[in-house]
Order: structure tokens, then C-alpha cells, then sequence
């Protein structure tokens, strides 16, 4: 049954009653680094922040072996030890609604030097209207939001009619395994939202993306004899040459590809690491590359990682007829893109819901970055959709996302919940909000308190 029009505002204003301990929340969980393998305070948070809601609680430690496994998974080189994923399940007392997963990622990327920051990456001051900090936008901001959207349902005195899982995973900045970890856990649903830090837009599709090592070797002699030996850094370069033109032979074809027709440069080769050499003195005799490369979606990564190695053994020789040994090792990513159909329930619900409160259409947009969603489309055939604020420098210095972006994000994933899931009226619910001088948990009874819109500074 569709939201009357008084649920629909009690959802709405219940939003705006939470926003202020939301962006607390979220200030919180910048503020406590979850770089990899470092996940595990910011996990601390997200789970007592959960159970204080009253959902059924699970953690585990991701299993790289089980994960192995799965054609999938990314490689692994870190250890996994104390790497989590937290779900929070809400159950509802008859499951008449439709099911739903609310899933975002804890881990975010290196900070870089601190002092090319205009303040603390881990400070999550606000200035302007922006929430700054490493990982704010992508995407504790909507994790967050995810969190308190569910919030507003039960504050607005509404109880969801379907099963519900709130996710928290790690590993979607290097392999996509925190989120292929849940689904063998056995966490399916109806429909997924990941809200993403996307513009205020849906994904329709993303590429996929593998991650490799190159390494070149050398021959090492005195500077004074170098014209005998054969320098593996200088070599890296011709070996990366080569490498660009795969990728622009791949970018050729993005005709080829429905809704990548349109996009000026799809498939992105990224230099991420270098390194090589023992000694300033020494002619090098090795050099690695780490590396990350994009491909479209129905590529497998099996065929474009036999592109990689047969490009890599032909090189034979530089331009100055050296013969050039290089060889590839996978080290994280080995994901293939997806595209999210169009016409499915969840993304008429969704337009439905963005349209109530942004007062226009959704827009849709293909990127060529990885998404999570790929995990959900492509192994359990779940509808997936990433939908998420607006930000600036992701992955960069002073990483931001909108405060009024957010507010708005998460009125609509509300309305999302309420109507997919179904809900049915409760006496009153109770919920929490952080208390952002203790950091601690605050039982908050809404029900019947009155409640009203304030409009984001």
C-alpha cells in the first residue's frame, strides 16, 4: 500500500529531527581512521551504534581462503586478521514487505600528506555547508545516512513490514570483498541501496576493474659501466608505454558498449605505485609497478587479464633492442562492470521517492569507477541500486560532501524503505542518536513528540 501523505511527512520531519546527532555520527566515524586492515574502531562504532537499535547483531572476520573460492574475489596480499564486516538485522514480527539491504563500506583510501590538507583529514570539521575529512564522502556520509534513514521510519512511528539488513563492510577501496564476504554469508534481499557518494544520481553502470603488479627486471652494473647493464626503471617506462595503448585500443570501443558510447574516456590505466632498485649507485635491476585498469561491463576479467599477459610476454624488446622480461601478478581487484536494467520495482520506487523530495526526475549516469553493486547484480541478481550524495575530492585532499545533499539523501532513502519494505503503524518506536560530546548511545523515544523541518545551514 502506498504512503499516505501523513506518513510520508512524519517520515520527512522524523529526518530532520535526527539530522543534527546524523551528522554527528558521521563526524565520529571520520574521525576515527579506517584505512585498511585499520577498520576496526570505526566498525566498534557502527555495531554499538546497531545493537543500540535493537537489531540482531553479527560480525566476522572476512576468511581469504572461503573468498578464494569465488570467481569474484580479489587477490589478497594483506592479512585479513581483524578485518570485519558488520550487518545489524531488523526483523519485523510478520514479514509481509519486501526485503531490503542497506550496504556501505567503512574502509577508505590513504589520507596522502597532511600537510597538502587545508586541515586534519581526521578533524570532520564543516565549513560552508561541507563536511570535510578522508572518507566523508566516500562514504561515511552515507552510511550514515543509510543508518538514520531506517531512523526515521520507526521515529515516525512506523514499523517496516520486510526484513531488513544494514551492512558495514571493509574491503571496497582494494578487492570488492567485504561485500562478496556478506552474500556468502548468506545476506540476500529483494533490492540493495548503497548510497554511494553519486551526485544525487543513480548509477545505471560502472566498470570493472583489476588490479596488477608489473615487474620489469634489469641487469645491475657500476653507473660508471652503464652501457653494459640494463637499467629496469628505464625499461618500466617503455613496458608502460606499451600498456597505455591497450588501453586506448579498449577506449576505441566504448561504441561498443551500451551507455558507454558517451563517455570521453571509460577505461582508465592508473600508475598507483612505483618502485625499484637498491641503490643510488647501482644501476637498478628491478622496478615494479602497481597498477589498476578498467574494462566494460560483460568483459570477464579472465579475457582482459589474458590481454595483459600476452601483451606483457610479446614486448620483446626496447627501442634501443634490450629484451624486456615483465611479469604480472594480480593484488587485488578482478571485477567485472554491470549495468542495472532498467524498468525494475526498486528503481521506480527509488524515482518515486528522490521525486517527492528533490521535486524532480532522477537522473542516471554511468562512471567509470567500481561500485559494490556489482556483487549484488552479478552473483545473487539483485537489483542494486548506488545512489548517493554530492561530494568533491574523493581520493583526494580535502575530501568533502554536501551537509544539504546528505539531509536530502537520506529523506529519500526513507521514503525508499517505507515504501519497499512496507510498513505498518506502531504506538511508539524507539531509536537512538549519538550523543556527540560522549560519543555514547542515547535512547530517544519520537512517537507521538511533535517534530518539525529545519532547514540545513
Amino acid at each position: 500500500m502506498p504512503l499516505s501523505p501523513d506518513q510520508r511527512d512524519r517520515i520527512l520531519a522524523a529526518v530532520a529531527a535526527g539530522f543534527d546527532d546524523q551528522i554527528a555520527f558521521t563526524q565520529e566515524l571520520v574521525r576515527r581512521p579506517s584505512t585498511r586492515t585499520r577498520e576496526g574502531t570505526s566498525q566498534d562504532l557502527v555495531f554499538d551504534s546497531l545493537r543500540a537499535r535493537g537489531l540482531e547483531m553479527d560480525r566476522w572476520q572476512l576468511d581469504p581462503q572461503e573468498l578464494a573460492a569465488h570467481p569474484g574475489a580479489g587477490a589478497v596480499e594483506v592479512s585479513y586478521e581483524g578485518v570485519e564486516n558488520v550487518v545489524g538485522t531488523y526483523r519485523p514480527a510478520a514479514e509481509t514487505g519486501r526485503s531490503l539491504i542497506l550496504n556501505g563500506h567503512i574502509d577508505v583510501v590513504p589520507e596522502g600528506p597532511e600537510d597538502q590538507w587545508s586541515g586534519s583529514p581526521w578533524n570532520a570539521e564543516i565549513r560552508g555547508g561541507w563536511l570535510y575529512g578522508r572518507g566523508a564522502g566516500d562514504m561515511k556520509a552515507g552510511l550514515a545516512a543509510a543508518i538514520f534513514a531506517f531512523d526515521a521510519v520507526r521515529n515516525a512511528g512506523l514499523s517496516p513490514t520486510g526484513r531488513i539488513h544494514v551492512q558495514s563492510v571493509a574491503e571496497e577501496e582494494c578487492t570488492g570483498n567485504g561485500s562478496l564476504a556478506a552474500l556468502l554469508r548468506g545476506y540476500t534481499a529483494d533490492a540493495v541501496v548503497i548510497p554511494e557518494p553519486e551526485e544525487d544520481m543513480l548509477v545505471r553502470a560502472n566498470v570493472g576493474v583489476i588490479w596488477f603488479r608489473v615487474r620489469v627486471a634489469g641487469h645491475p652494473t657500476h653507473p660508471r659501466e652503464m652501457s653494459s647493464g640494463f637499467n629496469a626503471i628505464d625499461a618500466a617506462y617503455y613496458v608502460l608505454t606499451r600498456l597505455r595503448e591497450l588501453e586506448e585500443e579498449w577506449n576505441a570501443e566504448k561504441g561498443l558498449h551500451r551507455y558507454f558510447e558517451d563517455l570521453d574516456h571509460p577505461i582508465n590505466l592508473n600508475v598507483g605505485r612505483i618502485s625499484g632498485g637498491d641503490w643510488g649507485s647501482s644501476v637498478p635491476a628491478w622496478c615494479e609497478l602497481d597498477l589498476r585498469i578498467a574494462l566494460y561491463p560483460g568483459t570477464a576479467p579472465d579475457d582482459a587479464w589474458r590481454a595483459i599477459t600476452q601483451l606483457l610476454a610479446g614486448i620483446g624488446k626496447d627501442e634501443s633492442g634490450h629484451p624486456i622480461l615483465a611479469t604480472a601478478t594480480r593484488t587485488g581487484f578482478y571485477a567485472e562492470g554491470y549495468v542495472l536494467e532498467e524498468g525494475s520495482d526498486a528503481e521506480d520506487a527509488l524515482r518515486e521517492s528522490h521525486r517527492q523530495v528533490f521535486g524532480e526526475e532522477l537522473k542516471t549516469f554511468t562512471t567509470p569507477g567500481y561500485l559494490d553493486g556489482r556483487v549484488f547484480v552479478q552473483y545473487a541478481g539483485i537489483p542494486a541500486l548506488v545512489y548517493g550524495p554530492v561530494s568533491e575530492a574523493i581520493h583526494g585532499f580535502d575530501e568533502r560532501v554536501s551537509i544539504e545533499s546528505v539531509r536530502r539523501i537520506t529523506q529519500a532513502i526513507a521514503l525508499f524503505i517505507a515504501e519497499w519494505c512496507g510498513v505498518e503503524e506502531s504506538a511508539d518506536v524507539c531509536a537512538h542518536s549519538l550523543d556527540s560530546k560522549t560519543g555514547g548511545e542515547l535512547p530517544v523515544l519520537l512517537g507521538e513528540h511533535p517534530v518539525t523541518i529545519e532547514e540545513t545551514p
